[in-house]
């Protein structure tokens, strides 16, 4: 009798939404939020991505310590935070007590409605029983409360169900400082370019706890073609982007739309040295200095493959980094031991304040800059549209992860009045502009014959020997 008791609990279980959850109804990019080991986590997502089951079922992974691929806390305890009451009873409360066995449940408190059906009023905290036999809290906030009712706690998770306001967010990392908790969120961009485009979007190569993925609604395949057309015809082309791809967006519009960080952002590898080409700097004083080492492969792609970017330093300081870097890639340098680089023409122009110019000074301390370079500004995007995007739709532009200013500014970069970019964080930018300018406009391959390839070899190598 024990054991048939045993086999139905067992059925019973297997059968809840939590336990079915990973079979058959969650897709890729749910299953690469889950899997992912960063602190600060969000899912930017159209409506009806599946999103929101992300935060409840992670939710509710570290609430009961089952997680599947983290190591589990006892006695966990943990936020779920709405923009207002009604929105936590109609969506992320709603999901958690789909997905939360009821058997698990030890009690609930309310601040409204009954704890005999809480699914039909406001729950303060639901205590359930984990897997360590133990206690774990989940607690619901909504925003709409204040800053002052987030304070106090240590936590070791928060779920932001859509976008918090500032204060708000900004307390709950507080929250989860002492236990080494994590923050994650679960949103679709609708007000635009709020904090979370700079805390989070623009910021994922610069700390290393933030991770974020984007989902649409053809990432989930429980939707269909029908449905998502009906949808589609249904939004006008403003909020489509936020809507259905889960993008942040702004009325102004980014002046490169063709970059797309899962195809041009690519992990570092040893670059060979017949692909080096050259850097190109753009100085600055209390403005940053930013230099970036360009190569070129077989197929005349560009690869961006190291970053210098440095504010309030004087030239001597960044002519030792820039060859320090130069030392670590083993980059080439000409017969004297110099490096040659672009440069903005403005350095070669001398003040009241210096009687040698930005130039003439690099120069001095070993790098040669050329400071013959395009700054024709409206020539100049339109040859980085065409290496981020080609007339067959591939990139002709890679860019290394490290490299996070450049990757940075390419994301943050918005059209502003009188069809002129917003003068603002284009350092970088500006420097990949003076480059680009100066190879040809979307070079083809050229077809060599293996007479010209072995001869080339032979030059590069006999260049290579010469400078080890």
């Amino acid at each position: 009798m024990q054991i048939l008791k045993v086999e139905e609990e067992q059925r019973r279980r297997a059968s809840l939404p939590l336990a079915t959850y990973n079979v058959g109804t969650v897709h890729e990019k749910q299953i690469a939020f889950h899997k992912c080991p960063k602190r600060n986590r969000w899912v930017f997502g159209g409506n009806r991505s599946g999103k929101t089951e992300c935060g409840a079922v992670e939710s509710l992974y570290m609430a009961l310590g089952i997680h599947p691929y983290r190591k589990n806390r006892e006695n966990a305890f943990g936020w779920v935070v709405s923009l207002s009451q009604q929105v936590q009873r109609d969506v992320a409360q709603k999901k958690i007590l789909h997905y939360l066995d009821p058997e698990r449940i030890i009690d609930v408190y309310m601040l409204s409605g009954r704890k005999d059906s809480p699914q039909n009023g406001i729950i303060d905290q639901i205590v359930v029983r984990n897997a360590f036999g133990g206690e774990s809290v989940i607690g619901f906030k909504s925003c709409d409360q204040g800053r002052e009712k987030f304070q106090g706690s240590s936590l070791d998770f928060v779920w932001f169900d859509e976008e918090p306001p500032k204060e708000i967010y900004e307390e709950c990392l507080m929250r989860v400082l002492d236990r080494e908790g994590d923050i994650f969120g679960t949103m679709t961009p609708l007000k635009g370019l709020t904090f979370l485009y700079e805390e989070i979007y623009l910021n994922r190569h610069q700390n290393p706890e933030i991770w974020y993925e984007f989902i649409e609604w053809r990432d989930n395949p429980f939707l269909s073609r029908k449905e998502i057309e009906l949808m589609e015809r249904s939004l006008d082309e403003s909020t489509l982007d936020a809507r259905k791809f889960g993008k942040f967006s702004a009325s102004e519009g980014l002046v490169y739309p063709e970059f797309d960080e899962s195809v041009h952002v690519i992990e570092p590898f040893p670059i060979p040295f017949e692909w080096q080409d050259t850097i190109s700097i753009d100085p600055g004083l209390n403005n940053p200095t930013s230099a970036h080492w360009y190569a070129i492969d077989y197929d005349n792609n560009v690869y961006v493959v190291a970053e210098h970017f440095v504010a309030g330093r004087d030239v001597d300081f960044h002519a030792e980094r820039i060859k320090e870097t130069c030392d670590r890639l083993s980059w080439h340098r000409d017969g004297k031991g110099r490096v040659e680089a672009l440069i903005d023409s403005a350095a070669s122009q001398r003040t009241l304040a210096s009687a040698k110019s930005v130039s003439e000074l690099f120069a001095e301390r070993g790098i040669l800059v050329d400071t013959n370079v395009n700054k024709d500004l409206f020539s100049g995007i339109a040859r980085v549209k065409s290496y981020l995007r080609r007339d067959n739709g591939t990139p002709n532009l890679y860019i290394f992860s490290s490299c996070v200013n450049l990757i940075r500014e390419m994301k943050g970069y918005f059209w502003g009045s009188g069809d002129r970019p917003v003068k603002k964080d284009d350092h970088a930018l500006d420097e990949l502009r003076y480059y680009l300018m100066k190879k040809p406009y979307n070079v083809e391959k050229e077809i060599k014959s293996p007479v010209q390839l072995d001869k080339e070899r032979r030059y590069k190598r006999l260049v290579r020997q010469r400078y080890e």
